[in-house]
């Protein structure tokens, strides 16, 4: 058999096989063989990726496309280092990919050339160039452009309109600004001022490849804006790996990070608080995306063209804007009736139904310019065809709506038919289109690329060919013959195709399917477009896609040019280019009627005008999908603020124009009402639209841009500003009347109320009703106005008007730009009307600037408005420049005293020429300072003290006040780093103060101490005289704060009439300014006035105030200490001359007068503040805060920080004035033991005392101390009574007769007498048979002893006190803590026992007497002479006069300190009387109230303002001393006082029983209930304590503390919180069964039911049964608990639990102190256990902070209550312990309130050592 031979085509594929086998052996060889990193190029040298520790955040990614491995990543060349998470690449570039500087040039200052070579790396996706061009330039101060391109080749460059025709003008060398880096290429962009760093290539390298450029850059900063078009949620940035691709697309704005319809590869980055800035602009028109990372650094990659950046710097984001639009072009004037109110809808069906829209929208008088019709006016939807059936009379319509001045506007999309018309006509357009070669073709460059689009199968005019842009000039010529109109809307331009790419689909090729897709929607590149290989004049569609909309717009420009001639018309379009609003403006696209789409609105209309299209808006009420009313009636309101104003909707959806909705809607009505306010406005509008054409300002400008310097200003996106001047804040949310808002720092004023705005610098709670939306305008604006009409074309006939807005300097500035509205070029032409307006010192400047045009209508200025007017003008003129001047009538004069509004009428000024309008103003009646504050002023007495006298009408306003050079001028001042030395002398042109006995002090010094960093002091006093100073202990740093960059104030002071300004250096408020007439020191009278920063004052006491915040309309208010139940301006017990002011901006300052007279303060509306005190001197402390809080805690830090109680003390007391005899109180305590009513302390009142003797035990008591032994053998705890005033009337009466032998008590003075200053008080005469029915007089008169009064100053009466105490408790009773009343001193007479006072009788009665309660019984009345004499623990003999408010203070000391030493326990003190430091050794009650509703809430006021005095420690007689006590009202009170510090109920004598089980059993249980919740958290309230005794901090603390940038809460005082986390809401009116509760901005947990309330920054109705309390846990904190017990002796022993209530962030924290509850100085020695908790990511965790607890006072953990722990079962929890063993614990999880209950009371695990708790679900 032959040999089989093999065909050539077998031997030949034999051949291949054997050569492909050879090389796949090779590879597999390599591959083998090769190492991790290391990849052969095609030069077989061996490249190893060089991956040195980049940062997570400035990796770059080098696998964008999908498909990354450690495999694939290391063929790139690339870094490969995997993590937890995706957003960060795991494949990075190393630091030896890109290019290398061959050699670079520099022909001239200004230019840098370089040759670039590729370094020899593995490539991405192929092709890379190896050599590449750059250039640079500094084209301008304020712009550098570099580019990177091909060095060998061109490559498609963007044929930009504009920016081809610029000029280049430097001025600054390139090398200030570009420095470029050799190996491997990179560039560092810098500030030349500052050579800051801006843009830093040199964190990656440059990729350049065929069809893949990639260039990354290191920013400054992450205030990051711009980059489109998408829908931006919000307008900053967020730079935590976000890809944004760009490339224009029809697709939906729905919130996703899809491309839409424009192209805009440019961002503004915002550098710091300085306001610098710079922008970015890539011109590149490929397809792209652009990556931003947390670096924060920038990642532009394009897959074509060139690299052509343009950097531009400004000192202000504005002025980047300006630069950005010199590039690019400025955009148009906007003719002056597009700014009108537009109305449109796809599909109206027929022309009729637009004529009914029409007719509708008339019939209710809206303001209305515009009427669209969409492609449903069209034939088929053919372009230059309108339907001859449904719109048969569309050529008149545009005459029917010019009969009512109002305009029309047609639509025209690109995609020209390809099919004959009806009939089967031919179609013109497309048969001249094809005639001219006008289409878009496919590859070959012949063939028209057909694609389909609203009409069928269709070509796409090339808009980039001359042929096509002269067949669309001349076919929009011929149609505007046919039907008349008076703009046109371009749409779908993008270029969109309903077909991917063409009917017959498109190649593959690269342009089709390019190497590396961009993140585009579909990631396809012709989805829903042409194909990329399509072929326009321009080059390939790949390269110019993004310019078809903007090459239409140029085409379009022409066609309108033909059309209008020198008429502007506008031009809407979708799809652009930056450059695009130089002709055009543009819309949001095709949104939906939802409540995301009215919110990102916003940003969108912010980022064009970025872009340089100010011509801006959304579709209002929404395009797609049915509008709600009150989804359009919100969208009705922002919209009427939206540049470009449109109401437009889809086919098939309901109408939504605002007619349809009601003639009476309240839609209707608002949409009137903010549109008439748009077209009152429109001059303003226009103005905008002309700076934006001159300057290239913003019309709608972020709230950045003019407060940049405020980093809160830096993500307000909900709201917006027209220009600098206009602060717009819409409603964006469903359902909601109250939004948070931004209020800027500046002056506002409520356009619509006229009212100023307080708020500044800070958020609020605006309330904004159903038909409302926020409008402020700025202070210092002039806005030009005109009044509106329902069209422009009318209201451009009517007059103008000026709102001039003062600012702080009471100035004000604006301009005006007129022309015809219409015409274009009138700027270049000079036919126009320019005003500037200015206004300072009352005068208005209108001054023309151009007057290149005369309006037909004879414009005037008729009504000019001035908003911040501080007083009514008593005369106003009006000057016209070069003419005349004349008076305006007072009948054109309005003035709103409320408002400050002065409102002129009838001015007639022609509109083209200059004047002045001037006003002098009268005096402030409201500034007045009250020269005769007693009563029966009259002009001869007013006079009489060199003051003026002048009658008001005003209620309240002094009609005597001060000149206004009435005080002391500085004669020589000197100034240190530490302070300032003044010395003043009095102008004695005025005569003396007017107080005889009490002469002027002529000369005074000052000395202002900065002593720390947020406090300060300032004294004033009489160098030449020893006069009193108080004699507390004060602690001030030991060194003043002498680097004034530390401190947070500012002092000025000024010299005549001399004053000193404290200001607040963060914000330049003035928290102090004393620089107001009436400084008056004389002996016995010394006044000083200051202007408050703000109406929100709170404090001084001690007085009931029947609001937290004061009221400033003309209060003054008594401090003295007296002897007096609360009561409306009585001055009651203790003296507390401390206020903390809440500034507009959110923050709060303290001041202290250190100053023990008797004194009054009076508030007054300027606001402002006058101190009255009747001796001692002038001395002032300062804090600064900021917070409120911190006020509290600096304030503590300069008089001493609170005690911190006995553990005991904070269980439920109980105590009686008229317990009959010790067995009452032995039933009582048996009775509350049997109702398990939670109860620890027991008092008795004077009762228990033998004749109210102090230190006797009565002998109806005379089982009292065996029963105080048996109840503290039971845990209980004893308080006994203890009065200062000791019987005289005794034979034998040891604590007088030893308090003789030490001389403790008070006498008058040597000079006038050795005896004592008897009074009467309590005790009673020996012997004698008390008749209870005579009078109070009487009684006193017939039975009273003489008492003495112990002068506790003196160190004798201290040791006396303390002997006597210790001898009471070892011989009489044991007891745990001591209550001191009657200390202010009270007594029962007048002075003294016969009513005679020896001495000086001024001090009795003096010259001035503050309003305090019987004032005109003189100072002694119900306390001792004022001559009396006391003496100070250094000798020093002072007067009761200068003192006296000093006596409780005096007394608290030495009774704490026998307390600690007989008991050897820490124990409690209950002082009624009190002074600042007070609170460093005891408690106070709120005194003697009663039983009546009102003293419920004044509680709540009373226990806050106590808070600010730094005695936490406090609370008021539950159920009211005085009268009977109401069921309901008593409940309520237990319910409140449940939440008191100290919670005791306590009653007197003669009034029915109140105590808990003293009336019916569902009393009992409430009461039990309520009281078992304060026992709960006692270990909370215990740590407050704690807090409050280590940093200061508040217990009782006002809501404001906590949430001060929230203005609501400033006025709250019905509500309050313990420290943080618990919010107490209580009800306190009779028949409450619902409370309305304010709910503050934070998340909130239903105490009782562990919810989330679900409700923020509102008021809510909570409902209230009568045995109910509503209590709130605040998301984001970890409360320590324990389970209750009868008292605290047991509770103390129960294990810890903890209250975990979770944040929106799933995150808590706390503390938890603990100590033995009773020893002496625990903290200070150190013997406490402190632990801090945490929860985050499911994880609660504890921190020894500080651990040293004896053995019996360590707990154990027990239940740990997780709230918020989600809706997603917890199937396992883990308990890991100090000594890491894990334990497994059982959880219990409520899916419906989402509260996790973890029981760790088994595992027995220490508090006082660390554990972990772990929780963890199924998913």
């Amino acid at each position: 058999m032959g040999k089989r031979r093999f065909s050539g085509l077998e031997v030949t594929l034999m051949v291949l096989f054997i050569l492909m086998s050879v090389a796949a052996v090779t590879l597999i060889v390599l591959f083998a063989i090769g190492e991790p990193g290391s990849i052969k190029d095609e030069t077989a040298e061996v490249f190893v990726a060089q991956c040195p520790n980049i940062p997570l955040a400035e990796r770059v990614d080098c696998f964008p496309d999908a498909g990354a491995s450690k495999q694939q990543c290391e063929r790139r060349g690339c870094c490969w280092s995997p993590l937890d998470e995706r957003n960060v690449p795991w494949c990075f570039f190393p630091t030896n990919h890109g290019y290398t500087v061959e050699s670079t040039e520099q022909p001239n200052p200004y230019v840098m050339t370089a040759k670039l070579k590729r370094m020899a790396s593995p490539s991405l996706f192929g092709a890379d160039v190896q050599e590449l061009s750059f250039h640079a330039e500094m084209q301008t101060n304020n712009r550098l452009r570099f580019k990177i391109s091909d060095a060998h080749k061109q490559r498609f460059e963007v044929p930009h309109e504009h920016i081809s025709s610029l000029n280049s003008d430097p001025s600054s060398p390139i090398s200030n600004t570009l420095e470029v880096t050799n190996k491997p290429f990179g560039l560092t962009v810098r500030r030349k001022e500052n050579k800051k760093v801006l843009f830093d290539t040199t964190m990656a390298p440059l990729v350049f490849a065929d069809q893949y450029l990639q260039l990354s850059a290191k920013l400054p900063s992450h205030n990051i804006y711009g980059l489109g078009e998408h829908v931006h949620q919000r307008y900053r940035h967020d730079t935590n790996w976000k890809t944004w691709p760009i490339f224009t697309r029809d697709a939906f704005p729905n919130g996703g990070t899809h491309n839409l319809y424009g192209h805009y590869p440019f961002f503004l980055c915002l550098e710091d608080e300085s306001g610098k800035s710079f922008g970015v602009f890539l011109m590149n028109s490929n397809a792209m995306e652009v990556i931003l990372q947390p670096a924060p650094a920038v990642t532009y990659r394009t897959i074509g063209g060139v690299l052509d950046f343009y950097i531009l710097f400004g000192d202000t984001p504005e002025q980047v804007v300006q630069e950005f639009l010199v590039l690019i072009g400025r955009p148009v004037i906007p003719a002056y009736w597009s700014l009108g109110f537009q109305l449109s809808r796809w599909d109206y069906g027929s022309l009729s139904e637009v004529k009914k829209t029409v007719e509708r929208n008339r019939a209710v008088a809206l303001p209305y310019d515009i009427q669209y019709t969409d492609i449903d006016y069209m034939e088929d939807k053919k372009d230059f065809t309108y339907d001859k059936v449904n719109f048969k009379e569309l050529p008149q319509f545009a005459d029917y709506l010019h009969e009512k001045g109002q305009r029309y506007i047609l639509i025209l999309d690109p995609a020209v038919a390809t099919s004959k018309r009806v009939g089967n006509a031919s179609y013109d357009s497309y048969d001249r289109g094809t005639a001219k070669n006008a289409w878009v073709t496919e590859s070959d460059g012949k063939t028209p690329l057909l694609g389909e689009v609203w009409p069928g199968e269709t070509v796409f005019p090339d808009y980039t060919s001359q042929n096509c842009i002269d067949w669309w000039v001349d076919e929009y010529e011929r149609f505007s013959r046919e039907i008349k109109h008076d703009a046109l809307w371009i749409d779908m331009n993008e270029v969109a195709n309903f077909k991917k790419g063409s009917v017959n689909g498109c190649a593959d090729n690269n342009l089709n399917y390019p190497p590396y897709t961009p993140k585009i929607l579909d990631e396809v590149m012709y989805s829903k477009t042409l194909c990329m290989d399509a072929k326009q004049a321009w080059g390939n569609h790949y390269d110019v896609h993004s310019l078809y909309g903007y090459s239409m717009v140029l085409a379009t420009e022409k066609a309108l040019q033909r059309v209008f001639g020198a008429n502007r018309t506008l031009m809407l379009t979708r799809s652009s280019f930056p450059g695009v609003g130089k002709y055009s403006g543009h819309w949001l696209g095709d949104n939906a009627a939802n409540w995301n789409d009215i919110k990102w609105a916003i940003p969108g209309m912010l980022e064009f005008g970025l872009f340089g299209v100010p011509y801006i808006g959304a579709d209002i009420c929404g395009f797609f999908d049915d509008s709600s009313e009150e989804l359009c009636r919100r969208w009705m309101q922002v919209g009427a603020f939206y540049p470009f104003s449109r109401n437009h909707n889809a086919q098939g959806y309901k109408p939504q124009d605002p007619a349809v909705y009601g003639a009476d809607s309240m839609l209707v009505r608002s949409s009137k009402h903010y549109l008439t306010i748009r077209y009152t406005l429109l001059p303003y509008l226009y103005t905008l639209f002309y700076k934006a054409h001159t300057m290239g300002e913003t019309v709608v400008r972020p709230v950045m841009h003019e407060f940049y310097s405020d980093s809160n200003t830096w993500t307000v996106d909900r709201q917006f500003l027209w220009g600098k001047h206009l602060l717009i804040t819409p409603v964006l949310d469903p359902g909601v009347d109250r939004v948070r808002a931004y209020m800027p720092d500046a002056v506002w004023y409520d356009y619509e109320t006229m009212y100023r705005w307080t708020d500044r610098k800070t958020y609020i709670d605006m309330h904004l009703p159903a038909d409302k939306l926020g409008l402020h305008i700025r202070g210092g604006a002039i806005l030009p106005t005109q009044k509106p009409n329902v069209t422009t074309t009318y209201s451009r006939s009517n007059p103008m008007g000026l709102i001039v807005a003062l600012d702080d300097n009471n100035q004000a500035a604006g301009e005006l730009f007129w022309d015809d509205g219409d015409s274009r070029d009138t700027v270049k032409t000079g036919n126009y009307i320019h005003y500037d307006f200015s206004v300072a010192n009352g005068a208005l400047k209108m001054q023309v600037t151009n007057a290149g045009y005369n309006d037909p209508n004879d414009l005037k200025f008729e009504t000019i408005t001035v908003l911040g007017v501080p007083q009514p003008p008593m005369f106003v003129s009006v000057t016209h420049v070069h003419a005349h001047s004349y008076s305006v009538p007072r009948a054109n004069i309005q003035y709103d005293g409320a408002k400050k509004v002065m409102i002129l009428q009838g001015l007639s000024m022609t509109l083209g020429e200059t004047y002045v309008v001037q006003w002098e103003l009268v005096v402030e009646e409201k500034q007045r300072f009250d020269c005769y504050p007693e009563e029966n002023a009259n002009e001869a007495k007013c006079k009489a003290r060199g003051c003026i006298w002048m009658p008001s009408t005003l209620e309240r306003v002094p009609w005597c006040f001060y000149p206004s050079d009435y005080g002391y001028s500085v004669t020589s001042k000197k100034e240190t780093d530490s302070g300032m030395m003044f010395d003043i002398s009095r102008n004695k042109q005025y005569r003396s103060s007017g107080r005889p006995g009490s002469p002027d002090i002529d000369t005074l010094r000052v000395e202002i101490r900065y002593h720390s960093r947020d406090m300060l002091q300032f004294k004033i006093w009489d160098p030449t005289t020893d006069r009193y100073e108080v004699p507390v202990p004060l602690t001030v740093p030991a060194a003043p704060e002498t680097n004034e960059n530390n401190r947070l104030y500012k002092v000025q002071f000024i010299e005549n009439p001399f004053g000193i300004q404290v200001i607040r250096k963060s914000t330049g408020t003035k928290i102090w300014d004393s620089s107001v007439p009436g400084f008056t020191f004389s002996d016995m009278f010394i006044q000083v006035s200051t202007r408050l920063s703000s109406e929100f004052i709170y404090g001084f006491g001690e007085t009931e105030h029947p609001t937290y915040k004061h009221n400033l309309n003309y209060h003054t208010w008594g401090m003295f200490s007296k002897d007096q139940p609360p009561g409306y301006k009585m001055n009651c017990y203790g003296v507390h001359p401390f206020y903390m002011g809440l500034e507009n901006t959110s923050d709060a300052h303290g001041v202290l007068l250190l100053n023990s007279n008797a004194m009054d303060v009076t508030f007054q509306p300027a606001p402002a503040l006058t101190y009255r005190t009747l001796g001692g001197i002038l001395d002032f402390y300062m804090v600064l805060g900021p917070t409120p809080e911190k006020v509290v805690q600096e304030y503590t830090a300069l008089i001493g920080r609170p005690v911190l109680p006995a553990y005991w003390s904070l269980g439920f007391q109980l105590c009686r004035y008229g317990y009959a005899n010790d067995q009452e109180i032995a039933d009582l305590y048996s009775d509350m033991r049997k109702a398990g009513i939670p109860y620890d302390v027991q008092y008795a009142d004077i009762d228990y005392m033998e004749r109210q003797l102090d230190f006797v035990l009565d002998k109806e008591f005379q089982g009292l101390p065996k029963l105080v032994d048996r109840m503290r053998g039971e845990g209980m705890r004893f308080i006994f009574i203890l009065d200062p005033a000791i019987s005289g009337n005794e034979t034998v009466y040891p604590a007088f007769d030893r308090g003789l032998a030490a001389d403790v008590f008070i006498k008058w003075p040597e000079s006038l007498s050795d005896e004592i200053v008897w009074g009467k008080v309590w005790p009673d005469y020996p012997n004698v048979t008390v008749d209870e029915s005579l009078d109070w007089d009487t009684q006193v008169e017939l039975y009273r002893a003489y008492t003495a009064f112990p002068d506790f100053f003196r160190n004798t009466t201290a040791a006396w006190w303390r002997q006597e105490i210790h001898d009471f408790y070892h011989n009489i009773t044991k007891f745990d803590g001591i209550w001191i009343d009657m200390n202010e001193p009270a007594s029962f007479v007048h002075g003294t026992v016969d009513g005679e006072c020896l001495g000086n009788p001024l001090l009795e009665n003096p010259p001035y007497m503050p309003p305090l309660e019987s004032k005109h019984r003189g100072l002694n009345h119900k306390t001792l002479c004022m001559n009396s004499e006391q003496i100070l623990s250094d000798g020093k003999k002072v007067r009761h006069y200068d003192v006296h408010n000093l006596y409780g203070w005096s007394h608290t000391k030495p009774t704490y300190d026998a307390l600690l030493s007989v008991t050897g326990k820490r124990g409690i003190v209950v002082t009624r009387s009190t002074y600042p430091s007070s609170g460093k050794w005891a408690g106070h009650w709120l005194g003697d109230n009663a039983a009546s509703w009102d003293q419920l809430y004044k509680s709540i006021i009373g226990m806050m303002e106590f808070s600010l005095f730094g005695i936490p420690y406090t609370g008021a007689d539950i159920c009211g001393f005085f009268n009977r006590a109401d069921y309901e009202m008593c409940l309520r009170w237990m319910q409140l006082g449940a939440f008191y510090p100290y919670s005791r109920n306590h009653n007197g004598k003669g009034n029915p029983r109140q105590d808990p089980v003293s009336w019916d059993a569902p009393f009992a249980e409430a009461s039990r209930d309520v009281l078992n919740i304060r026992y709960t958290l006692l270990p909370y309230l215990y740590t407050l304590m704690y807090e409050a005794h280590t940093k200061g901090s508040t217990v009782v603390r006002p809501v404001l503390h906590e949430f001060v940038t929230d203005k609501t809460t400033w006025d709250i005082y019905k509500q309050f919180l313990w420290g943080p986390a618990l919010l107490i809401t209580p009800a306190l009116d009779p028949g409450a069964r619902q409370v309305d509760g304010y709910v503050p901005d934070a998340r909130w947990y239903d105490f009782h039911t562990a919810k989330d309330v679900g409700v923020r920054g509102k008021m809510l109705t909570m409902p209230t049964p009568l045995n109910h309390i509503n209590l709130h846990i605040r998301g984001g904190y970890v409360l320590p608990w324990q389970k209750p017990e009868n008292n605290t002796h047991y509770s103390r022993r129960n294990p810890l639990g903890l209250i975990v209530a979770l944040s929106d962030s799933g995150a808590a924290q706390g503390s938890f102190f603990w100590d033995d509850g009773e020893g002496i100085d625990t903290v200070e020695k150190k013997q406490y256990l402190l632990t801090s908790f945490t929860a985050k990511s499911n994880t609660l965790s504890s921190q020894i902070v500080h651990s040293r607890l004896a053995t019996a006072d360590q707990l154990i953990l027990g239940v740990v209550k997780v709230w918020g722990a989600g809706s997603v079962k917890i199937t396992g929890v883990t308990l890991t312990d100090a000594a890491g063993t894990a334990h497994s614990l059982t959880p219990q999880h409520n899916l419906e309130t989402q509260e996790l209950i973890i029981d760790a009371t088994p595992k027995s695990v220490r508090v006082d050592q660390a554990f972990t708790i772990t929780w963890r679900t199924s998913v």
